[in-house]
């Protein structure tokens, strides 16, 4: 059985390609699971959530494991649009730009590439932020 914060090698192997090709980006083990970050800004945190803890994100079933959750940050006049269209995403229960979504076999990983490009955008140094509207 998975300790909590165990992610899945699948869903770190879709995550990866998408945060490495964002400039200047690196991966770290956080308190539970795995973050990455620009500077010391994170932008992206993934882990498996164990059903037994209090942790802000909503009780949608998936069906034969725990719950992969992914967090990032979100422009915030996009955040109510985004949450509002339900599962997979939820507001996070804290800041006040942190979306969240249930990571799984439903998961659009080309939404999940541009959620996480948007928020190295919110994160990064604005010189860096503009390389990638440049691409």
């Amino acid at each position: 059985m998975s300790a909590p914060g165990d992610v899945r090698p699948e869903i770190l192997d879709r995550l990866r390609p998408i945060c490495r090709q964002l400039p200047e980006t690196y991966e770290e083990p956080a308190w539970i699971g795995v973050r990455w970050r620009i500077r010391k800004r994170t932008i992206a945190h993934v882990y498996t959530a164990d059903p037994a803890r209090t942790l802000s994100y909503p009780r949608h079933p998936v069906i034969g494991e725990d719950p992969t959750l992914l967090t990032f940050r979100v422009p915030p006049d996009d955040l109510d649009g985004l949450v509002g269209t339900g599962f997979p995403f939820f507001r996070a229960g804290w800041g006040h730009n942190v979306a969240g979504a249930v990571l799984g076999d439903h998961t659009d990983w080309t939404e999940i590439a541009e959620l996480l490009t948007d928020s190295y955008c919110e994160m990064a140094p604005k010189f860096l932020a503009a390389r990638i509207s440049a691409l």
